[in-house]
């Protein structure tokens, strides 16, 4: 990514992940559609209610595959061999003790935060068997977005496209068969099952090609070892990234909190709103992570000016994919939201998120392009602070303060506070990205 014509390479390098984070965002999807349809909308609104804390502590660990694309990416483009071999080597020892520290964390504790976001009494047993079985698979999904990081660092995204579109596959076939052969009532126990062995899979496979790689990049098991100074580097990128994504989904949390107070058809409706929603977010997203991988090893090789011409085509690509693609779910939002639910109630309320989130979502896209950008630079806490203040702050402010008024309290006005933190955060963050460019600029002129 350090020559060349910048936008083909931007789309060759997105479109497979924009495909991988859509077919990941499937796993979810099809655990919602299939216990919609097979089983009770209590099902659905119990695996629903899971997304944010699920977000919430694997996010926290998922970080440090940021930090480990980052430093494999600048390590490429100074064409730096062996600083490639540590972090590889480095980076699946470091997701297998991450994996392990989730899923102890995530058997001691989901019930009781379940219980503190005020999930309703009727669905909180089925959510509390969901996060258990999830979490007891967890290791698998974090070994292969570490994996997947590590190949995306030197411009592959297609391979891991192609485990996901497997993976999926065998996904939904194992909802429907476990599902069918769960009773009703433990139906949701069987899409987390069938969740956590398509994760297996896809963490067996990226593991296999990692093996099986002719350069660098090649894992050799017997080595695998946590080299300090590498650790050190990718821990100052991913602990910073990790606990922004951290930060944002507890700001979720509070605003799932919120939702559940108006009730049973307002979590399921705000659930099958979140996957479609999610749909979008992670195509914007997988052009924030083709942003975070161009400017690492752009970076690496000291090419300021290609770095700035990268950003503005990352932004102009992520602003068209939100605004399509957020305006055409406002468009067909019923017909969409027919396929989670049959229930007119429940599918009104999600309309109503869905009519405030839509058209601004590209906000939240041009937000990421600016902060991975800053990242790829190697500057990750000045967009984790950024994020605290200006995104998930302003949340909690209204939330807590102009949302209780009489005048402003309703379920659809809860999401307001979304686009709102989107421009403050997306602001600050442009200012900063221009302050450290420059800086660099400096910098590499003086030496």
């Amino acid at each position: 990514m350090t020559e060349g014509k910048i936008f083909p390479q931007l789309i060759r390098f997105s479109i497979p992940l924009i495909l991988s984070s859509v077919l990941q965002l499937l796993f979810n999807a099809a655990d919602l559609v299939v216990v919609s349809r097979f089983s009770s909308e209590n099902a659905m609104g119990a695996v629903g209610a899971t997304s944010s804390l699920i977000n919430l502590l694997v996010n926290l660990f998922l970080g440090l595959s940021v930090g480990c694309n980052v430093v494999a990416a600048n390590f490429t483009g100074a064409r730096q061999k062996e600083g490639v071999v540590k972090t590889v080597h480095t980076a699946i020892p470091l997701s297998v003790i991450s994996g392990l520290v989730l899923t102890l964390t995530g058997l001691a504790f989901t019930r009781q935060i379940l219980e503190i976001m005020g999930t309703p009494e009727n669905i909180l047993p089925l959510s509390a068997l969901y996060l258990k079985i999830y979490f007891g698979g967890i290791t698998a999904t974090v070994v292969y977005n570490f994996g997947a990081a590590i190949l995306r660092a030197k411009g592959d995204t297609r391979r891991p496209l192609y485990i996901l579109l497997t993976a999926g596959v065998i996904n939904v076939i194992l909802n429907v068969v476990f599902v069918l052969s769960f009773e009703k009532e433990n139906a949701v126990a069987g899409v987390a099952f069938a969740t956590v062995i398509s994760q297996l899979f896809s963490a067996a496979c990226v593991i296999f090609l990692l093996i099986h790689e002719e350069d660098e990049f090649r894992l050799i098991l017997r080595k695998m070892k946590i080299y300090k100074p590498v650790l050190l580097r990718i821990l100052k990128i991913g602990v910073p990234a990790g606990l922004q994504s951290a930060i944002f989904s507890l700001s979720n949390i509070v605003i799932q909190s919120t939702v559940n107070e108006f009730g049973e058809v307002y979590v399921d409706g705000n659930s099958a709103c979140q996957s479609v929603e999610g749909f979008i977010y992670t195509s914007m997203n997988s052009v924030a992570q083709s942003s975070l991988t161009f400017t690492g090893q752009n970076m690496g090789a000291h090419n300021f000016d290609r770095i700035k011409r990268g950003v503005r085509t990352c932004l102009l690509s992520v602003t068209v994919i939100g605004l399509v693609m957020g305006n055409l779910a406002v468009i067909f939002g019923e017909e969409i939201l027919g396929i989670y639910s049959s229930s007119p109630q429940i599918i009104a309320a999600a309309r109503e998120r869905l009519l405030v989130i839509g058209a601004s979502y590209f906000t939240c896209g041009i937000m990421d392009v600016v902060a991975n950008s800053i990242r790829g630079m190697g500057y990750s806490f000045l967009p984790m602070i950024v994020t605290l203040l200006g995104a998930c702050g302003l949340r909690l402010i209204y939330l807590f303060t102009v949302f209780r008024t009489d005048a402003v309290y309703s379920y659809q006005n809860i999401f307001l506070s979304y686009p709102l933190s989107w421009v403050v955060t997306f602001t600050i963050l442009m200012c900063t990205f221009v302050s450290v460019l420059k800086k660099n600029i400096l910098f590499s002129e003086k030496n």
